[in-house]
């Protein structure tokens, strides 16, 4: 079996009034995927709070992310982030053909 390359910045999804999101690899212990964001931010209401670690990579464009208690973490291309279990989030904003690399640990 030959390994199938994969470019993060080919075939890039229209994306609607919700974020785009593709998994890469999965397995019992980890998720990876590209989310593919076009203006996109959560709902005023909603918080993320995941029972398993998230590390986030932004590769292209720009966007916030909001913790709970107030504070707000710009991101920029290059830069990650360790979201850590329960640690509410959500998206603030994201600009135009944003793209993340997203990894889920579960264990």
């Amino acid at each position: 079996m030959t390994p199938e390359l994969f470019n993060l910045f080919a075939q890039l999804p229209v994306t609607g009034e919700e974020e785009h999101f593709q998994c890469l690899f999965e397995s019992d212990l980890v998720r990876i995927e590209r989310i593919v964001s076009d203006g996109q931010h959560s709902a005023a209401d909603f918080w993320y709070d995941q029972p398993h670690d998230e590390w986030v990579m932004l590769l292209r464009g720009e966007a916030a992310l909001e913790f709970a208690g107030g504070a707000q973490q710009v991101l920029r291309p290059g830069d990650s982030l360790h979201i850590p279990p329960r640690c509410q989030h959500r998206v603030a904003f994201t600009a135009p053909r944003t793209v993340w690399l997203a990894v889920h640990v579960f264990g």
